[in-house]
């Protein structure tokens, strides 16, 4: 997996499913409980596979950096019981 360079510390968690908030943007859910935005907003972030059903079915079980993880002390990937 390629890290993303401003993920820090981050600790890697899969995508387990997705929702939208109330402003209609696409967050991941992540297998460590917390979630996550995946937005498509070219320039910055490119994601062109969360505008589609199809695209966010193929990128579940990914791995994502959870920065939340390290800042509750986690070093590994736990999830919450």
């Amino acid at each position: 997996m390629q890290r993303d360079p401003s993920a820090g510390n981050a600790t890697p968690s899969r995508i387990t499913g997705y929702h939208m908030d109330e402003e209609q943007h696409w967050v991941a859910e992540l297998e460590c409980g917390h979630t996550q935005h995946v937005r498509h907003d070219p320039p910055w972030q490119s994601r062109p596979w969360v505008t589609t059903e199809s695209g966010r079915a193929h990128f579940l079980g990914t791995l994502l950096e959870c920065v939340k993880c390290v800042q509750e002390g986690r070093t590994l990937h736990t999830p919450e019981a």
